[in-house]
């Protein structure tokens, strides 16, 4: 097994992951429970070409501004957002969760 090495750059985010009662105020049950499962995903896998080849996660490289990260589906339009170093997932930085409704 592969555990990756994982922070979280945003300030808030981080807050909220600190206290699970605020993870589920701020995002909701269903958010917060699909977050820690993708989290676990990220910590098992090899490299991101594992990550996009799990259809359900929808993980793609974003554009324009936001370019150099990565989105991976939670739940309707809500995304966690990431950014790597290193090609074997060696450091993953999680930015944020976020509503993204135009990848």
């Amino acid at each position: 097994m592969v555990l990756n090495e994982i922070s979280i750059q945003n300030k808030h985010t981080k807050k909220k992951i600190r206290n699970s009662n605020k993870v589920i105020s701020s995002y909701g049950e269903q958010v917060s429970r699909k977050y820690i499962e993708r989290i676990n995903i990220i910590k098992k896998s090899n490299n991101i070409d594992e990550l996009i080849a799990m259809r359900t996660l929808r993980c793609h490289p974003l554009k324009g501004a936001d370019k150099g990260k990565w989105s991976i589906k939670l739940t309707g339009f809500m995304r966690l957002i990431f950014t790597l170093q290193g090609e074997k997932l060696e450091i993953v930085k999680i930015e944020e969760v976020s509503k993204h409704y135009d990848d």
